[in-house]
């Protein structure tokens, strides 16, 4: 199997059973943990924890060991340099995500056997993706891409599984699996009981 396929049969593997990531960024680690547990109840499989800066890595440290107890996956999340990634790996994270194309990043995490979901916005992100062998890709910013974005890339590229993220929640998230994601990946709407029902609702007729 070639890194491109690992990355591919583990986003396909978690995300066609339950099309939903979860996504925290910036809080501190009992926090974190809190919210992925919460995501864990609600059946999510794979969390994102995003770290932008080393002052991230705690809370990403503590939300892997919470997963090693409740046999789930954590991933890092803006993953951009080379340095970031050995750092991620060191901790435990089980995938990598980016917010762009960075090609340094995806061949690093290819050479150590991370799955990689690179992020994507415009046709050319999708081909240069693409060309490097990734079919799951992170369409971001989502919220201002809009569903039509997804559906209009679906035409060209009727190959790619897109995960939206950035600005997703319980009042569009429906919106976006109907134009064609494989999946969304939500952060405050897993935190909030009163959205739950509208999310459960949003994701359901996917599974």
């Amino acid at each position: 199997m070639t890194a491109a396929d690992i990355s591919t049969d583990f986003f396909a593997r978690h995300l066609s059973r339950h099309p939903l990531m979860g996504i925290f960024r910036g809080q501190d680690p009992s926090a974190t943990v809190e919210l992925c547990r919460r995501a864990w109840e609600f059946g999510v499989e794979l969390v994102e924890i995003p770290v932008q800066s080393d002052a991230a890595l705690p809370s990403l440290r503590a939300a892997v060991e919470a997963a090693r107890d409740h046999g789930r996956q954590i991933g890092a999340g803006t993953v951009t340099t080379v340095r970031r990634l050995r750092a991620v790996q060191e901790i435990g994270a089980a995938f990598t995500v980016a917010p762009g194309v960075h090609r340094e990043v995806i061949e690093a995490s290819a050479h150590s056997g991370l799955p990689h979901l690179p992020g994507v916005a415009t046709a050319t992100d999708i081909a240069t993706a693409q060309a490097a062998g990734h079919t799951w890709l992170k369409a971001f910013p989502a919220r201002q891409l809009g569903p039509e974005w997804i559906a209009a890339h679906l035409a060209p590229f009727p190959d790619v599984r897109f995960v939206a993220t950035g600005g997703i929640g319980a009042d569009n998230a429906a919106a976006f699996l109907s134009a064609g994601c494989a999946a969304v990946a939500v952060g405050s709407a897993l935190a909030d009981p009163t959205a739950l029902p509208l999310l459960r609702e949003a994701v359901s007729p996917v599974r």
